[in-house]
């Protein structure tokens, strides 16, 4: 009999019957005993279930972190057998993230300009998101992308050329 079997209950025995009396007077339990039994059962399953979560958490940490490695194992690969392209991917990043710099600075300026137009028209708005926003988002993707490929050293990886 393992340890979550032996203390698992049906649902039922883990209510028990209260009575409130006019005077505020309890009465006390049948069997005092049974009711300080009963509590630490139910203390045990619930400590039976935390050290469940904890373990699964755990794997679930271990888990990510082994992809994780393997990622960052397979990129610095990549980027040994490409230097030059992870160096220009570095300045295409570089020069994608000033774009995006006057990009950005151009949409508050016209965030400001039409703010009460974009508040009270529903219109505006979605001009100005439809305008705006798939720029935005494959700008970032892109940035992104080319930043994970580029030569910047990683501090966690002493072997860079």
């Amino acid at each position: 009999m393992t340890q979550d079997s032996q203390y698992r209950r049906s649902p039922a025995s883990l209510y028990t019957q209260v009575e409130i009396s006019a005077a505020g007077q309890s009465t006390p339990h049948p069997h005092p005993g049974g009711l300080q039994a009963e509590q630490t059962e139910l203390l045990r399953d619930i400590l039976s279930s935390q050290d469940r979560s904890n373990e699964l958490l755990e794997e679930l940490v271990a888990t990510i972190g082994a992809q994780q490695k393997q990622r960052m194992a397979e990129l610095n690969q990549w980027k040994k057998a490409n230097p030059v392209l992870a160096k220009n991917c570095r300045a295409a990043a570089e020069g994608l993230s000033q774009v995006q710099s006057e990009f950005l600075h151009k949409m508050t300026e016209e965030v400001s300009d039409t703010m009460e137009d974009l508040k009270d028209g529903e219109f505006v708005l979605t001009e100005f998101v439809d305008r705006f926003g798939p720029r935005l988002a494959h700008l970032n993707g892109i940035i992104q992308v080319l930043a994970q490929l580029s030569s910047v050293p990683n501090p966690a990886d002493p072997v860079q050329p």
